[in-house]
Formats: C-alpha cells, structure tokens, sequence
C-alpha cells in the first residue's frame, strides 16, 4: 500500500507530526525549483532518500514537479550496512516508491568502516556513491533534502566550533560538482511542512533511531529545539541568519576571486606563480581568503590549513620575507624569479592508482581527470601517480638534454606520469611518452577545490 513506508515505518497522522502546518503545494515547490534553474527541457532528476520523512517528502513532490515538465526522476537510497535493519529498509522504500511508479536504486557502502568518526565516514561515502552514480547516469540534478531545521543546527555545530563567516552562512542551495549539480530545494521550509505533506498524501516513513542517539551532536541539539526556541533562537530565525552571512559570504567571496584575478597565474600542470602585491595591497581578509583559496586548489587537501599558520605565511610572503621555501596545505611555496611559485607537494601526493579498463574517468590526486583515450589499446595495469624523483631520473636518462626543462624542478617531481608495471611510460605535461608504450591517454587538472567557482549561492 503506497501509505507503507516500510519496516518501523511510521504511518501519517494528520495534525499531529504535522504540528498543524499546511502542507508544501505543488505551486511552492515549483517556485523553490524555480529559484534553483535553470534546468534543461525535460529534466532529469536524482533525489537522494534515506526513507525519512524529510526526503519521502521531497521526492514524491519532486516527482509531481518532474512529470509536469516530461523529464525523469529516479530516487537513490545509500544502504550502509551500518544498521541490521537498514538493508531491509532500503526494500521497503523501493517497495513503497514503486507503487507510485517512482524507479528507485539502491547503491549500497561496502566499506572500509573506521572505528571514529563514522557518521563522517557514512557522509562522505554517501555522497561519493551519489556523485558516481549521476555520473554514470548523466543525471545533472541531485537533490537532497536539507530543510530549515538542518540549516539552523548547522548554524548551531559550527558556531560551537568556532566557525567564521565561511561556515556560518550555512549550506548553499546549489553547489556545483563536476558533473552535477547539488540542489536543496527545501531550505528555507520547516520540516513540520514537510511531514505534513506526507500525511497528505498518506505516505508513511522511517524514524531513523540514530535521529535520538544523544551520541551524536545533533540530535542532542534537536533534544533542545524546545529550549532554544523559547530564548528567541528558532529554527527560522537561525536560517534568517544564515541567509544574512552568506550575502556577506558571496560579496567576499567576489573580492576574493578579483584579487586572484590580479595576482595569480594558474598552469594546467596544477602550479601557480603568484604576484604578492596585489593580495599585500588587498584588505587583509581578502589577501589571507586568496592565499587559503590558492593553497587548497593547489593542494587539494580536503580541509583548508590552519589559520595560525596561514597567517605566518600570509606575513612573511606580503612583506617579502619568505626565505628558501614552506610546506603548508600538501604545497610547497617559494620564491621564484621575482614572484612566489605554489606547487604540489610531492611527499603528499596520492599513490599511484589503475586506470578504469572500461575508459571511464578516475579522479587522480583530487586534482587530475584521467582515462585511457578513445580507440587506445587496452593496457592492463596502466597506473597514473607521481613522476617522482625515480622517474626524473630516468627521464634524464631517456629525454635529450633540454628538452623537458620548461617546468620548474619542483613542480616536475608531482606531475602525474602514467607506468605500466613500474615502467614509466609517458609524462603528458612534459610532452614526453615513449614511442612504443602505445599508451593513449587523457588528462585533464580539475581540482576538487577550484580557485573559483560558481561561488557561494543565496536564493
């Protein structure tokens, strides 16, 4: 029955979860995808749904909203094997979507499963799974269902971590990936709403039991709303504030990337040479969010570097005072012909990984898109990773002199070099390949953190 939300589903009861809000119409969402587009003639849409209220909600107005305009959804559901249940779930939900004539997948987490931290862990998985399968699919829309209560504890967590203004304007509408884009429709809407939809269209859904697990900081957060809510700090409230930072976000954010503009020149091998006036002469929160900008592109770590630390940089590259080289963020920075050269790393480098047989891309360092050329001969074992200073050697050895010296010797060490049974075979960014490896190969620098993006939305 399309009311089953599976096993511990909890059945709709109007008025109740629902705490006597009307539900979303079709006209509301409408107007919450409107302000989120544009979106191709006949979209097509992945939604992710855990089986909660949250996310049932989304994707059955998701549906309505995608069938009006003749595209296509398709709801994906994570089983992470963290919970006994949980598999059964994911059949249950499934279950429940088919009889609304919903096609629904699920992409299941086979680990590895740290022994801290797994919700993070859980997350990341989560979305690594969601990303590969639109992908895949060519689906440019991922929709998830973050809503005005999320936004508000996000506020909460992240002032108790002592978050700046980058972190306190909360989650974005619209954050481009490579391939997609995630979408949060439902932000600026209370989750009472949301349950109220359900309850209309008597659908029922799951209570994760982790949503009460005083373990985790959210939901001792949750355990409080009641609390908070009578000191002045209710869930709209809270995302009222959000919504003003991140304002005040995109207009940094803008500065920043002109003092980029001004400074920095960026090569497709994934180094920068940076002029240090323009980010000395710029406000000094513009000149330390450029330099936090550049090192993480560069780096590709997946968290900036500390600002203790950031600042000691800032200081003696703005004044002129670095002197030989620093490591800071998996990049080395030194001064170089007048300038100051930001470069990967060797030693934090990714090991060297195989290329897909079937000519689908592999993400290579967090900074490099590779993958065998189309009509290339398959060649098993062919490994992307860092040239190295073995392979510089070798390459000295092979290459005439002074034909592969345009790069500065600390860049050449971490370029990616493609081997196949340790045998090095051709160094793109070097114009270099061995002229009987056969290896066909594309690459291109794509770095999960982009030194500018589609900047930080507000809707």
């Amino acid at each position: 029955m399309p009311g089953d939300g599976g096993r511990n589903a909890t059945p709709g009861r109007p008025g109740s979860d629902g705490a006597g809000l009307p539900p979303l119409t079709d006209a509301e969402f409408a107007g919450a995808m409107a302000r989120l587009g544009p979106f191709e003639p006949g979209p097509m849409l992945a939604v992710a749904v855990s089986g909660g209220a949250d996310s049932l909600a989304l994707t059955l107005l998701a549906d309505r909203w995608v069938r009006a305009r003749g595209g296509s959804l398709a709801a994906l559901t994570v089983d992470h094997r963290l919970r006994p249940e949980a598999t059964d779930e994911a059949v249950s939900v499934g279950r429940a979507l088919a009889a609304r004539g919903i096609d629904h997948q699920v992409l299941v987490w086979h680990g590895p499963y740290p022994r801290h931290d797994v919700q993070a862990a859980a997350r990341d998985a989560r979305y690594r799974l969601l990303g590969d399968w639109c992908r895949r699919r060519g689906a440019l829309h991922l929709l998830t269902a973050h809503h005005q209560d999320d936004q508000a504890e996000t506020l909460l967590l992240r002032l108790g971590r002592g978050s700046g203004l980058a972190g306190l304007a909360g989650m974005a509408p619209v954050v481009e990936d490579r391939h997609f884009r995630l979408l949060r429709p439902l932000l600026d809407m209370p989750s009472a709403r949301l349950r109220a939809t359900l309850e209309k269209f008597e659908q029922g859904w799951i209570e994760d039991p982790s949503n009460r697990n005083p373990a985790f900081a959210r939901a001792r957060l949750r355990a409080q709303r009641g609390d908070l809510a009578a000191s002045g700090l209710t869930a709209a409230r809270l995302a009222e504030t959000c919504r003003h930072l991140a304002r005040a976000r995109r207009v940094l954010e803008r500065l920043t990337e002109q003092a980029l503009i001004r400074a920095v020149t960026v090569h497709p091998a994934g180094f920068a040479l940076v002029d240090p006036a323009p980010l000395a002469a710029a406000d000094e929160e513009i000149g330390l969010r450029a330099l936090a900008a550049l090192i993480a592109a560069i780096g590709a770590e997946a968290y900036p570097p500390r600002f203790e630390r950031l600042q000691r940089l800032a200081q003696s590259l703005f004044a002129g005072e670095l002197v030989g080289g620093r490591t800071l963020g998996g990049c080395h920075i030194r001064p170089y012909r007048g300038q100051f050269l930001v470069a990967r790393e060797l030693a934090a480098t990714a090991p060297p990984a195989e290329l897909p047989g079937d000519g689908s891309e592999l993400l290579w360092d967090n900074r490099f898109l590779a993958r065998r050329a189309n009509g290339a001969a398959a060649q098993p074992g062919l490994c992307i990773g860092a040239l190295g200073i073995d392979g510089a050697a070798s390459m000295r050895a092979i290459v005439p002199a002074g034909t592969a010296h345009h790069l500065p010797g600390i860049v050449r060490l971490s370029l990616p070099a493609f081997r196949q049974d340790s045998t090095l075979l051709a160094v793109p960014h070097l114009g270099w390949q061995r002229s009987d490896s056969g290896a066909g190969v594309e690459l291109r620098w794509r770095p999960a953190r982009p030194l500018s993006g589609s900047g930080f939305t507000v809707v």
